[in-house]
């Protein structure tokens, strides 16, 4: 394997988030199956979410800023005989020749942007990519400090089945800024036999729920509801995952 394959780090990465217990897959899917007009998925990686959209029938397209998630998409769709539509792009600042009944940013997208103009530039996108009555739905975790006392900052490890062997797959966070509350995720993963696959880390930010609210309050969206762990309940403090769903009106 080549340590230094923006490819193979691509699969690695895709290898993980789908051994992942998470339940955002059919939350996103009913979402797209409940709405009028096509659906858009900013940040859609591999494939994960987005794939089980097409399966379920859904008029869907895609975006990424990686080029070799994109063709790792690509290869699983072609893997289950789907078509998809999907490009390279920026998600704070893309249009489309078609208006979404929804637009979707999953597993915590959003808090790889690092400033309000991004974030800001992020809302007006998703506003204008919406049809009249559409939503932008998207989630991040809620910030757990005790847990973030307890263990950022030490290395967290677990093995993976990558490519028929088991792979130690080892990933740190730490706070780098503890006014603006940035912080970073360093991940890699090595062999059995200690050979160093590859390493990256990247630049994220907490966002609490009054963060986000302001950010919400001051974009073009007139509406929008917050639930918790990709339910319908309402976001509450046994939560630990928060799901925006803004709606732009119908005119």
């Amino acid at each position: 394997m080549n340590p230094n394959s923006d490819r193979l780090r691509a699969e690695f990465m895709d290898a993980v988030y789908r051994a992942a217990d998470r339940r955002d897959v059919d939350y996103y899917v009913d979402r797209a199956r409940s709405v009028e007009g096509p659906a858009l998925e900013l940040g859609c990686g591999g494939g994960r979410i987005y794939l089980e959209l097409l399966e379920a029938g859904v008029d869907a397209d895609g975006i990424d800023r990686s080029a070799e998630a994109l063709a790792l998409l690509r290869e699983h769709a072609a893997d289950r005989g789907l078509e998809p539509t999907v490009r390279r792009a920026d998600m704070t600042d893309y249009s489309a020749d078609r208006a979404y009944g929804l637009v979707c940013c999953p597993f915590n997208a959003v808090q790889e942007l690092t400033t309000i103009d991004s974030q800001q530039a992020l809302l007006k996108s998703a506003y204008d990519l919406l049809a009249p009555g559409g939503t932008f739905v998207f989630d991040t975790f809620v910030p757990d400090l005790e847990y973030i006392a307890e263990t950022w900052g030490e290395w967290q490890r677990r093995t993976i089945e990558f490519r028929g062997e088991p792979v130690e797959y080892h990933t740190r966070s730490r706070l780098v800024d503890s006014v603006t509350q940035e912080y970073v995720s360093e991940k890699k993963a090595t062999t059995q036999d200690g050979e160093q696959l590859f390493s990256f880390e990247g630049r994220a930010t907490l966002l609490p729920y009054r963060e986000l609210e302001l950010l919400v309050r001051s974009s073009p969206f007139e509406s929008w509801t917050v639930a918790g762990d990709y339910t319908d309940e309402p976001l509450n403090d046994g939560h630990s995952a928060q799901v925006w769903a803004l709606e732009r009106t119908e005119t």
